[in-house]
């Protein structure tokens, strides 16, 4: 059974405030548990004009107090501007809001430019790149309730609160880097399709196949790719509302991260003849269409990735618009049912 989860980044929209968009994101959580999504994840991104989600872990708390049963979870903390205890404090906290039912995805992308990123942590500048692996083993560590060995300056310290259960640690990336590392301890992977168009995917799949170190809290290896898809009643809805998207995507390649537009707007804009020509070569690749055609396109890129969960991502100006795309996946796949 092929599980569906999604996932949220608060998108700004024009005419709309930002605050808004945070306040859509706890109600679509709300209607994603009661469609019967197995997960709802929320991501992190920083100065970004078309992305309001900032802070994901809390965010995650009041989303928690909002539902009962949905895993809810990071995609992801950009580990690399934090310190791992204070993260793995966090999502003990969560858990003890959320028994058994936290996700901590973590990533090392800024999540936005490089100014901002020096802004939230100079030092991650003069670290180097491997420092992400020894953040990631020290999470883990905190996140199981062990403490550094002896010999070490921070032997005893521990991550409270203690509970029966614990946050499930993921790795997220969208290359091999992030393979390599969840193979290797042994975690959860997410591939994010959306941000590469499904390059790498397969590459990134097989090595994290290949390598995986079970472990006593991860046995088998376990992987989910992030896409980028929308659902309506007809293929000429989809693809009217896929203008929204298709505008953000030309505005974002010449440095534009603006609010999303309407449908109506997008389609209006001034498109040069290599815009034109770019527009349609994203309408014929992207996961758009009727319930029917998305999801048998879903479930053959699921099966060729050999995984058994996607997760959605849905942009939208209009938030019923999302909703009623979720819906429509939801009614496919037989969520309520499963």
């Amino acid at each position: 059974m092929l599980k569906l989860s999604i996932l949220d980044q608060s998108t700004a929209a024009a005419g709309r405030g930002q605050d808004q968009a945070i306040r859509d994101t706890l109600a679509l959580a709300e209607q994603a548990e009661a469609l019967g999504y197995h997960r709802f994840w929320v991501s992190e991104h920083h100065n970004h004009d078309s992305i309001a989600g900032t802070a994901p872990e809390v965010l995650m708390a009041a989303i928690a107090a909002r539902t009962s049963r949905i895993r809810i979870g990071s995609a992801g903390v950009m580990l690399p501007h934090y310190n791992a205890l204070k993260v793995a404090e966090q999502f003990r906290v969560l858990d003890a809001l959320a028994p058994g039912r936290i996700d901590l995805g973590v990533g090392r992308a800024p999540g936005g430019d490089r100014r901002t990123a020096y802004a939230l942590n100079p030092h991650a500048f003069s670290a180097g790149e491997d420092e992400f692996p020894t953040q990631v083993r020290d999470l883990e560590g905190w996140i199981a309730g062990y403490t550094p060995k002896e010999g070490d300056p921070r032997h005893g310290v521990r991550a409270f609160p203690m509970a029966p259960s614990q946050p499930r640690l993921w790795m997220l990336g969208s290359s091999d880097y992030g393979a390599q590392l969840a193979a290797h301890f042994g975690l959860p992977y997410s591939f994010a399709y959306f941000i590469t168009d499904g390059r790498g995917a397969e590459q990134a799949m097989e090595v994290y196949y290949r390598y995986f170190k079970p472990t006593p809290q991860q046995p088998e290896p376990e992987a989910n790719i992030c896409v980028w898809a929308l659902a309506a009643e007809t293929r000429e809805e989809a693809e009217h509302l896929f203008m929204t998207r298709a505008r953000w995507r030309q505005g974002r390649d010449i440095g534009e991260l603006l609010p999303l537009q309407t449908p109506e707007a997008a389609a209006a804009h001034d498109y040069t003849a290599v815009e034109r020509a770019k527009l349609e070569r994203d309408r014929k690749r992207a996961l758009i269409g009727t319930p029917a055609e998305l999801g048998q396109r879903l479930r053959d890129l699921a099966e060729s990735l050999k995984v058994r969960e996607l997760v959605i991502l849905t942009w939208t100006h209009d938030p019923a618009a999302k909703l009623k795309s979720y819906q429509l996946l939801a009614e496919e796949f037989n969520l309520s049912r499963s």
